[in-house]
């Protein structure tokens, strides 16, 4: 499947799931969850913002609909968040295989990884205690090579 098709079928998503909830459909979310499929990482909601504004300086969009339309898209599902205690969260799409992250408590660097290994141990620790996991999110939290 091409990228434009991904991002076609989850700009669907978004129009059945408004639909489904009797809501309007709006262009600017469309337009933040536009942002964050070809984000090469993650942003905050100030960069969602500036990445709008470079992609649409015409638009009437402000940092109060990027909140909004924030909450929205991750009360749905379509995109995620990482929570940095008082500086904040940074969001990206859910439209990725699954992963866990490696946070640098310092700078906020964010590295993405994958290890089966992992995800085998959780669901047999999962099933010898009775227990089906529905989703899981893993954040290790520490000093990346830079700031230690």
């Amino acid at each position: 499947m091409s990228k434009d098709n991904k991002f076609d079928d989850i700009k669907d998503e978004l129009k059945k799931i408004v639909k489904q909830r009797g809501l309007k459909y709006t262009e600017q979310r469309e337009i933040v969850l536009e942002v964050l499929l070809k984000a090469k990482g993650h942003l905050t909601a100030e960069e969602v913002y500036h990445e709008v504004k470079l992609a649409n300086p015409d638009s009437n969009i402000g940092i109060a609909t990027v909140y909004r339309s924030l909450s929205f898209l991750e009360e749905v599902h379509l995109i995620t968040s990482i929570t940095f205690g008082t500086d904040g969260k940074k969001y990206e799409s859910n439209s990725k295989k699954h992963h866990d992250h490696l946070i640098c408590v310092s700078c906020g660097k964010i590295i993405e990884f994958m290890d089966e290994e992992i995800e085998k141990k959780q669901e047999k620790i999962a099933k010898d205690n009775g227990f089906k996991i529905t989703s899981h999110v893993m954040q290790l939290l520490g000093n990346c090579s830079n700031c230690q």
